[in-house]
C-alpha cells in the first residue's frame, strides 16, 4: 500500500494570470504557499480485477472507464495501470473551500500510482502532468499554480509563459521574516463552498476586459515577493494584500458576494490591514494579514466563523507510507 501527503494552498496575488486566456497573451505569476493540510491518498491492490475508490461515497465497479470520479478515472488511465486497484482519500479541509484541493488530489494520486509502479518521478512531471489531466483531458477551466504548488511545496513565485512553460522561483527570505509573517497570517471558513467552474468560466469569459486588471495583479505578486525578500517592512505585505483583493474581486460579480464584503469590511475595521478570499471566490476561506496585537480583536470580530491555525509548509507532495516501511 501507498500513502502520499499532499498540501493544499494559500495564494497570495496573481491569481487568474496562470489561466490560459491570460498567459497566452502575457508573462502571468502567481505569490503562492503551501500549508500544512493536507489531502493523503492510500492506493492499495483490490482482491480481483475490480476497482474500489471511496471518497466522499464509495464506487465499485469492473473497469476504469466505469470510474465516475474524473480525476481518479483519468488519472489510472494516464498512468497505464491495469489491475485492480483501491483509492481511499482523506482530507484536512472540505474541497471547493478555495485551497486549491482539486489539484492537489490529482497530483497526490499520481504520485501514489507511479509508485504502485516502482516509479520515481520529479515535483515538475507530476505538477506539468497533473495540469494535463485537469485542462487538457477534463477540459477544467483553471489555471496551473495549483498543480505546481501542491507538487513543490515552499513559498514561490510561478510563473506562466505563453508556450505553457511553467517556472518556480523560491522565494529567499529570512527564517524569522517567514515565520513572522506566518503569525500575521489568519484564516477563517465561511461555511459556503462552491463550484469553482462556474466562477473561473465567467472569468475567462471577461479575459480582454480584464487585461489592465490581471496586469496589475500579476505586478502585485512580485511586489509581494520584494517585500519578503527585502524583510524590511512586513506590514506593506498586509497593505498590498488588500490592494490585490480589490482588483480581484472586480474580476467578476460572482467573486465576491455583500456578506463577504461585510466580513471582510468588519475584519478591516478590527485591525486586519488586508486580506482576501482563496480561490476563485464565492466561498470557502478568507484570509487576513494582522499584527499580533491586534489579533484577538479581528477574532472577536468574527466568532462566528471557524478560524483553522496553519503553518507554512515547505515541503510538497511525499510518500508517507509504502509497504510496512515509514518515509
Amino acid at each position: 500500500m501507498i500513502i502520499t501527503r499532499t498540501p493544499f494552498r494559500i495564494s497570495f496575488a496573481g491569481g487568474g494570470s496562470d489561466l490560459p486566456s491570460y498567459y497566452s497573451r502575457r508573462p502571468g505569476a502567481v505569490l503562492s504557499t503551501a500549508i500544512d493540510k493536507h489531502v493523503y491518498l492510500a492506493v492499495k491492490e483490490h482482491f480481483g480485477d475490480t476497482f474500489r475508490v471511496s471518497y466522499s461515497r464509495t464506487e465499485l465497479v469492473n473497469t476504469v472507464d466505469e470510474i465516475e470520479h474524473p480525476i481518479v478515472r483519468e488519472c489510472i488511465k494516464y498512468v497505464g495501470l491495469k489491475r485492480g486497484l483501491e483509492i481511499v482519500s482523506m482530507a484536512d479541509l472540505p474541497s471547493q473551500s478555495g485551497m486549491g484541493s482539486s489539484s492537489s488530489f490529482t497530483v497526490g494520486l499520481l504520485h501514489a500510482l507511479y509508485a504502485m509502479q516502482g516509479k520515481v518521478v520529479t515535483p515538475e512531471r507530476l505538477a506539468r502532468e497533473a495540469c494535463c489531466i485537469e485542462l487538457d483531458k477534463l477540459q477544467e477551466p483553471i489555471g496551473k499554480q495549483d498543480q505546481y504548488i501542491a507538487a513543490y511545496g515552499g513559498l514561490q513565485l510561478i510563473r506562466f509563459h505563453a508556450d505553457g512553460t511553467v517556472f518556480i522561483d523560491p522565494v529567499v527570505c529570512h527564517p524569522e521574516t517567514r515565520l513572522e509573517l506566518n503569525r500575521r497570517l489568519l484564516i477563517f471558513f465561511t461555511g459556503m463552498t462552491r463550484n469553482a467552474r462556474e466562477v473561473l468560466l465567467k472569468q475567462c469569459d471577461r479575459a480582454e476586459v480584464n487585461l489592465e486588471a490581471l496586469d496589475k495583479l500579476t505586478a502585485l505578486a512580485s511586489e509581494l515577493c520584494n517585500v519578503l525578500t527585502l524583510g524590511s517592512d512586513l506590514n506593506q505585505f498586509g497593505h498590498l494584500l488588500h490592494r490585490a483583493w480589490e482588483l480581484k474581486k472586480n474580476l467578476e460579480e460572482s467573486i465576491s458576494n455583500p456578506r463577504i464584503d461585510a466580513i471582510y469590511e468588519r475584519a478591516r475595521s478590527a485591525g486586519a490591514l488586508g486580506g482576501k478570499l482563496l480561490g476563485a471566490g464565492a466561498g470557502g476561506f478568507l484570509l487576513f494579514y494582522c499584527e499580533p496585537h491586534r489579533q484577538q480583536r479581528l477574532r472577536e470580530e468574527l466568532s462566528e466563523l471557524l478560524e483553522v491555525p496553519f503553518s507554512l509548509d515547505p515541503q510538497g507532495t511525499k510518500i508517507v507510507h509504502i509497504g510496512g516501511d515509514h518515509w
